[in-house]
């Protein structure tokens, strides 16, 4: 039961939608009639608001990193399921119907909690590939895409299969950005789309 119950609890946090709370809050409206539609920081740095976004950002990162922290201090050896879980959770919220974020802050924050050198991987890729590019969804693919090779790197080989499932979770979500990409129209950060 324990896995399961790990898996729960990093779904109930991931499932928290900050980017529609804290725009509304900020009378912004609904998030998801603005941009993309998306409930993330990207799409709420679109109502101009830079620390509105930062704000989402760090919260959607925090419930990742604190799932796999509360998983860890309870069910150490499946904590990595709650971080699965905060992704499912982020990407899939009940309260939402489902349609939630695209899960790339949910994933930094769960690789932080799974061990910081994973998280250092997961950061420096996402910035890397963001200052070179100013894409953020190439920054956000690239760091979900380094995060399993860092762990088999560091020899943390148990730790690939959960990260091999978020990463394939953040390609999912980013299937629309993806085909934009191939045709040369996905839009820069700072331009307009």
């Amino acid at each position: 039961m324990d896995w399961l119950l790990a898996l729960l609890l990093g779904y109930a946090l991931g499932s928290n939608p900050f980017g529609l709370l804290l725009a509304k809050a900020a009378g912004k409206g609904d998030i998801r009639q603005v941009g993309s539609g998306n409930i993330g920081a990207t799409n709420v740095l679109r109502t101009g608001s830079k620390g509105l976004a930062a704000a989402v950002l760090l919260l959607d990162a925090g419930k990742g990193f604190l799932a796999v922290w509360l998983a860890a201090q309870w069910w150490p050896e499946v904590a990595s399921l709650a971080a699965l879980g905060a992704v499912i959770g982020h990407c899939f919220p009940v309260w939402l119907k489902f349609k939630g974020g695209k899960g790339v802050a949910t994933a930094a924050g769960v690789c932080f909690g799974l061990g910081w050198p994973i998280g250092v991987a997961y950061a420096g890729a996402w910035l890397a590939m963001l200052a070179i590019t100013r894409i953020s969804s190439v920054g956000g693919l690239s760091a979900a895409a380094a995060a399993p090779i860092a762990a088999a790197v560091l020899g943390r080989s148990d730790l690939i299969p959960v990260l091999l499932a978020i990463t394939t979770i953040v390609f999912v979500m980013h299937r629309e950005n993806l085909a934009r990409l191939r045709a040369g129209t996905e839009p820069r950060i700072g331009r307009k789309s």
